[in-house]
C-alpha cells in the first residue's frame, strides 16, 4: 500500500507546503532566465567592443540552444532517475558558473563556448520543474502553478532589465555577468537546503491525501509502494513516441516559442540598431513586453484552472487561453507598419502578452505523460520546442542582414499560426497516454 504520513493537525486541516514549493520554482525560473537572457541586454555593448556582425551575433545567441536542445532527451532521463534535491542544485550551480565566465570572454568563440555551457547545464531544468509539479500538485491546481513559475521567465527581464542596464552603465557588461552568476550560485545552495519531496517534507497527511486524490504523485513512482497500482501507469517508450498527442503538443510548442526566442535574443538590438532608440530608454521600454507576458501567463493559468473547476473539460480549459494567446501573438507583425517608439512597444507588448497566455502548455505535459515517463516526455517536448532556439536567432540574423527587420517579425507571427493549427488539428483531446 502507498506510504502514509501521520497527521500533524488535530483539526484535520491540510498544510500548504506545496505553495512554498511553487514559490521556490518561481525563484529558480527567475534566476534561470536572467542567466539565460542577460546576454541580450549586454549584446549592443558586446557588438561594439568585439566588433561583431549581425550574423556572428546570431550564432552567439543560438549557441545556448546548440547544447540545450539536442541534450534534452538524454538529459531528461536523469529527471526520472535522480531526486530533485540532488540534481537541481548541481545544475543551478553549473549554469551559474558558466554565466559568471561570460564576463571574462574576449572573443566570439569564447562567448560561444560559455553559452554552450549555460545551455548544457540548464537541460534538465524545465523537465525537473514538471516532475516537481506532478509530484506536488493535484491536476486542478497545475495550470495556475505552471503559470506562476513560468511567469518567472518574464519577471526576470520585466523588472530586472533596468537593474541590468544600470549595472552595465555604471560598471560595464562584464560586471553584470559576474553579479548574475554569483547570485545564482548562492541560490543553488539555497535550493539544496530548502527543497524536500512530499513524503519527507513538513506536508501533513491531509495535504498528502489531497495531492494524491487530485492526481498528484507524492510518492513519485508508486510502484515502490503499490506495485499492483503502478503497473497500470507503466507505458512503454515506443507507445509514447508514436502518440499523436505528443507530437501535436511539441509541434505546437515549437511554434509558440518563436516569440520567446525573439524577445530573449534580438529584441534589445531590434530597438537600438533597427529602430534607433537610445540604449538607456531601451532598458525601460523593453520591460513593458515582458511585464505584459508576465500578466498573460498568470492570467492564463488562473483562467484555465477556473474553467476546469467550473466543470469544463480539461481539453477546453487548457486550449482556450492558449489559442487565444497565439492569435494575439500574431500582432507582432503590426510593428512593421508603425514608426512611433510607443506604438512599436504597444504591438510588442500585445504580442508577448499573447505569448504569455500560451505559455501554460507545460501543464498539458503533466496531463498526457505516462507517470513512468514524465521526465522524458518533458524532454521530448522541450527538445522540439527549443530547437527553435537554434533556428530563430540564426535565421533572424540572415533575414535582417540587409538592414530590414520586417521579414523577421513576419516569420515569428506565422509560426504562431502553425502552433494554432497543431493545437486544433493535430493534438486532439488532452488525456494521459495509456
Amino acid at each position: 500500500m502507498a506510504e502514509s504520513k501521520p497527521s500533524s493537525s488535530a483539526a484535520g486541516a491540510k498544510s500548504n507546503v506545496r505553495r512554498f514549493i511553487v514559490f521556490m520554482l518561481f525563484i529558480t525560473v527567475v534566476i534561470n532566465y536572467v542567466d539565460r537572457s542577460s546576454l541580450s541586454i549586454a549584446a549592443p555593448h558586446i557588438v561594439d567592443e568585439l566588433g561583431l556582425s549581425s550574423v556572428q551575433m546570431g550564432f552567439i545567441f543560438s549557441a545556448f540552444a546548440w547544447a540545450y536542445s539536442p541534450l534534452q532527451i538524454p538529459g531528461s532521463f536523469l529527471v526520472d532517475k535522480v531526486a530533485p534535491k540532488v540534481l537541481y542544485p548541481i545544475i543551478i550551480g553549473a549554469w551559474s558558473l558558466f554565466t559568471f565566465m561570460q564576463g571574462t570572454a574576449g572573443s566570439m568563440w569564447q562567448l560561444i563556448i560559455f553559452r554552450l555551457g549555460v545551455g548544457a547545464s540548464e537541460v534538465p531544468s524545465y523537465p525537473m520543474n514538471n516532475r516537481i509539479i506532478t509530484t506536488w500538485l493535484p491536476e486542478k491546481e497545475r495550470a495556475t502553478a505552471v503559470g506562476i513559475y513560468i511567469s518567472g521567465q518574464y519577471v526576470g527581464l520585466a523588472f530586472l532589465a533596468p537593474v541590468l542596464v544600470w549595472l552595465q552603465s555604471e560598471f560595464g557588461w562584464r560586471f553584470m555577468f559576474y553579479t548574475t552568476g554569483g547570485i545564482s550560485i548562492l541560490w543553488a545552495l539555497g535550493f539544496w537546503i530548502l527543497y524536500k519531496d512530499p513524503m519527507k517534507s513538513r506536508a501533513n497527511a491531509e495535504e498528502i491525501d489531497y495531492i494524491r486524490q487530485g492526481g498528484g504523485r507524492p510518492e513519485w513512482l508508486k510502484k515502490q509502494h503499490d506495485p499492483q497500482s503502478a503497473q497500470t501507469d507503466v507505458v512503454p517508450f515506443s507507445r509514447l513516441a508514436k502518440s499523436r498527442k505528443l507530437w501535436g503538443l511539441v509541434i505546437a510548442h515549437m511554434g509558440e516559442t518563436c516569440a520567446n526566442w525573439f524577445f530573449l535574443t534580438w529584441f534589445p538590438i531590434y530597438l537600438v540598431k533597427y529602430r534607433h532608440i537610445e540604449f538607456i530608454k531601451v532598458g525601460f521600454m523593453a520591460t513593458l513586453p515582458f511585464a505584459a507576458a508576465w500578466c498573460g501567463v498568470l492570467l492564463s493559468g488562473y483562467i484555465s484552472d477556473k474553467l476546469l473547476k467550473k466543470g469544463f473539460s480539461l481539453t477546453f480549459s487548457r486550449k482556450a487561453p492558449i489559442i487565444t494567446g497565439l492569435l494575439l501573438a500574431t500582432t507582432i507583425i503590426g510593428a512593421n507598419y508603425v514608426d512611433s517608439p510607443t506604438l512599436i512597444v504597444v504591438f510588442m507588448s500585445v504580442a508577448f502578452f499573447g505569448s504569455g497566455l500560451a505559455a501554460i502548455s507545460w501543464s498539458v505535459v503533466s496531463s498526457i505523460a505516462p507517470v513512468n515517463l514524465t521526465g522524458i516526455t518533458g524532454g521530448i517536448f522541450n527538445f522540439v520546442g527549443t530547437s527553435m532556439g537554434i533556428l530563430v536567432p540564426i535565421l533572424i540574423g540572415f533575414l535582417v542582414s540587409d538592414g530590414n527587420f520586417s521579414p523577421a517579425l513576419i516569420f515569428v507571427g506565422c509560426m504562431a499560426l502553425l502552433s494554432i493549427f497543431s493545437w486544433t488539428v493535430i493534438m486532439g483531446k488532452i488525456e494521459r497516454v495509456q
